[in-house]
C-alpha cells in the first residue's frame, strides 16, 4: 500500500485511455456498430484499469469515449456521467474529456455546458469526423467558439473515415494505417481553415505520435505559396495554427519517432498515452518501461523525461502531482536554470550562431524572459553553459511556444551530444533584480 501511494505521488499521467461502459456497449450493439471500426471492442472495467495503473506507475489517467461513437444523446450523456462518477470515487486517479453528440451542433454545445458545469469535465473528446462531418467544417464554428471561451482541452481521436472503401478496410484494418491518415487529414483540414488560429484558447491533443504530420506539415508549407497563388487555399497563419497542438505518445513510440515529432513541435507539447484497454496490460507495462529506459539513456531526450511522462500533462490539465494546481498565471516563482550542453564538434559554428540568435531574440521580444546568456567553457570549446532566467512558469511556457525557440530546438537537436538542465533556487531574488539594473 505504501508503494502504491508513493507511485501515485509522482506517477506518470496517461492522457490517452478509453472508457467502455455497459450502457455504451448496449447502445452500440442496438445499432449493430460493434465492428464499425473494423476491430472488436475490448472489455473494460475500472478495477482493471486501476490495477494496470498501479502496476505501471501511472498516477492519473484521462478517460475518453472510444470509437465508434453513438449518435444517441442519452447514451453519450450516460458515458459522461459514468466518467464523472469515477472521478469522484477515485480522487486524483481519473480525469475525463466528455464526448459530444455530433453532428448535432446544438446538442453538442448543450453537452459542453452540462459536462463542464454539472459533471466537472476536464475537457472534451472530438472524433476526427462524426458521420462525415470533419473537424474544420464551417458548421462547427459555433461549437469551436464555445470551446474557445472555455479554454478547453480537446483530445482528438481518429474514427472510421467517411466514405470508406470496405474492401481496403477488411484487407488492412483501420488501426494499422488509416487511423494515421485520418488524423492527418483532419488536422490539415483544420489548418487550412485556420481553426487553431481563430480559436487560440483551445488546446488540441493529437493522438498516436502525431500520425503523419511530421511529413505532412513540411509538405503543406512547401506547397502553400503555389496553392495560394492559384486561389486554391486562403491565408494560413502557420505559427498560430501549430502552436496549440499537443501530441500523445500512444502507439509505436521510439526515440526516433519522438525526434521526428520534435521537428514540428517543442518538448513541452509531448505527453504520454497508453491507449488502454486496446493493448494488453503486459505489453503496455513493457512499453512504458522501455520508454522510461530510452528517455533516461538518450542524451538528446533525457532532459525531457519528466516533461513527457508527467509535467506537460500537469500543466495542460491544470494539475500537479495528481492534484489540482494553479494555472500558469498564478505561479509567480521566478525560474532560474543552467543548461549544460555538449555539442558535436563538426556543428560548433552552426550551434554558436543559433544559440546567440535565440538568446538575443528571446530577451528582446519576450517580456517574461529576464536572461538567456550562452557561454563557452574555457577547458572545452564544444561545451556550453546557458543561464536562463524567467519571471515565472507562465513566461517559461510561453517561451517554449515561440517560433524562434522552436526553430532553435528543432534546428540544433542533431548538433547536441548531451544536454543537462540544472534547476536552481535563487537565495535572494531581490538581489538578482539589482544585478540587472547595473550597466557594464
Amino acid at each position: 500500500m505504501l508503494m502504491a501511494t508513493a507511485t501515485r505521488a509522482q506517477g506518470v499521467i496517461d492522457a490517452h485511455s478509453h472508457i467502455i461502459t455497459p450502457d455504451y456497449l448496449k447502445s452500440i450493439r442496438s445499432s449493430h456498430l460493434e465492428m464499425d471500426e473494423g476491430f472488436p471492442i475490448p472489455h473494460w472495467d475500472a478495477e482493471s484499469q486501476l490495477a494496470f495503473m498501479d502496476s505501471a506507475g501511472i498516477g492519473c489517467a484521462v478517460l475518453t469515449m472510444c470509437a465508434p461513437q453513438p449518435e444517441n444523446v442519452a447514451a453519450i450523456r450516460q458515458v459522461n456521467a459514468h466518467c464523472a462518477q469515477l472521478k469522484r470515487q477515485h480522487p486524483g486517479r481519473f480525469k475525463f474529456c466528455a464526448a459530444l453528440p455530433l453532428p448535432d451542433v446544438a446538442a453538442a454545445i448543450a453537452e459542453v455546458e452540462y459536462a463542464y458545469d454539472t459533471l466537472g469535465a476536464d475537457g472534451v473528446k472530438l472524433a476526427t469526423n462524426s458521420y462525415g462531418q470533419y473537424l474544420g467544417d464551417p458548421a462547427l464554428d459555433t461549437l469551436m467558439q464555445v470551446l474557445n471561451d472555455r479554454h478547453a482541452v480537446v483530445i482528438l481521436h481518429p474514427h472510421r473515415p467517411e466514405p470508406v472503401n470496405q474492401e481496403v478496410m477488411h484487407q488492412t484494418p483501420l488501426a494499422m494505417q488509416e487511423y494515421l491518415a485520418e488524423t492527418t487529414r483532419t488536422i490539415a483540414n483544420m489548418i487550412t481553415r485556420n481553426i487553431p488560429a481563430r480559436f487560440p484558447d483551445i488546446k488540441f491533443v493529437v493522438p498516436h505520435c502525431g500520425a503523419y504530420l511530421p511529413l505532412a506539415i513540411p509538405r503543406m508549407k512547401s506547397l502553400y505559396p503555389v496553392m495560394k497563388t492559384k486561389g486554391l487555399v486562403g491565408e494560413i497563419d502557420w505559427e498560430k495554427c501549430l502552436a496549440p497542438f499537443y501530441y500523445d505518445l500512444a502507439g509505436a513510440h521510439s526515440p526516433e519517432t519522438i525526434k521526428m515529432m520534435l521537428t514540428i513541435t517543442s518538448p513541452d507539447h509531448i505527453i504520454y498515452g497508453s491507449d488502454f484497454p486496446y493493448v494488453s496490460t503486459g505489453v503496455l507495462r513493457l512499453q512504458l518501461e522501455r520508454m522510461r529506459q530510452y528517455l533516461t539513456d538518450d542524451p538528446q531526450l533525457a532532459p525531457y523525461k519528466e516533461m513527457f511522462l508527467r509535467e506537460n500533462a500537469e500543466y495542460l490539465f491544470g494539475m500537479r502531482d495528481g492534484k489540482p494546481a494553479p494555472r500558469f498565471a498564478d505561479d509567480k516563482e521566478m525560474i532560474v536554470r543552467i543548461a549544460e550542453i555538449e555539442v558535436h564538434e563538426q556543428y560548433l559554428d552552426q550551434y554558436l550562431q543559433a544559440a546567440a540568435h535565440v538568446g538575443k531574440k528571446s530577451v528582446e521580444q519576450e517580456p517574461g524572459v529576464v536572461c538567456i546568456f550562452p557561454m563557452r567553457t574555457a577547458e572545452a570549446p564544444n561545451r556550453f553553459r546557458i543561464i536562463e532566467i524567467y519571471r515565472n512558469q507562465e513566461a517559461y511556457q510561453a517561451h517554449l511556444s515561440t517560433e524562434h525557440f522552436k526553430r532553435y530546438k528543432q534546428g540544433t537537436l542533431h548538433m547536441v551530444k548531451s544536454l543537462k538542465l540544472v534547476d536552481t533556487t535563487p537565495l535572494d531574488t531581490e538581489a538578482m533584480k539589482l544585478i540587472f539594473k547595473k550597466q557594464p
